[in-house]
């Protein structure tokens, strides 16, 4: 569920969605969500001084509430 909402936020915020790509890697107590976008996009993904990844980090901790699990998201270049 997490992938798939990173996905459809980033996708909504980049002039390219169709180089998103989402990558999960399962731990013990987290998930990671590994986001790599084209490289013209990044600066839309980061934000002025990071507003948008916190607030996209955020919406996640928010999803996951509930499931007590923690998941961490990773903008790689």
């Amino acid at each position: 569920m997490e992938k798939e909402l990173v996905e459809y936020i980033v996708k909504s915020l980049v002039d390219d969605p169709a180089s998103v790509v989402v990558n999960v890697v399962e731990g013990e107590k987290s998930t990671i969500l590994e986001l790599r976008v084209a490289p013209d996009d990044i600066g839309k993904v980061i934000g002025k001084h990071g507003r948008i990844a916190k607030s996209i980090r955020t919406i996640l901790q928010a999803a996951n509430a509930k499931g007590g699990r923690h998941t961490v998201l990773e903008i790689l270049d």
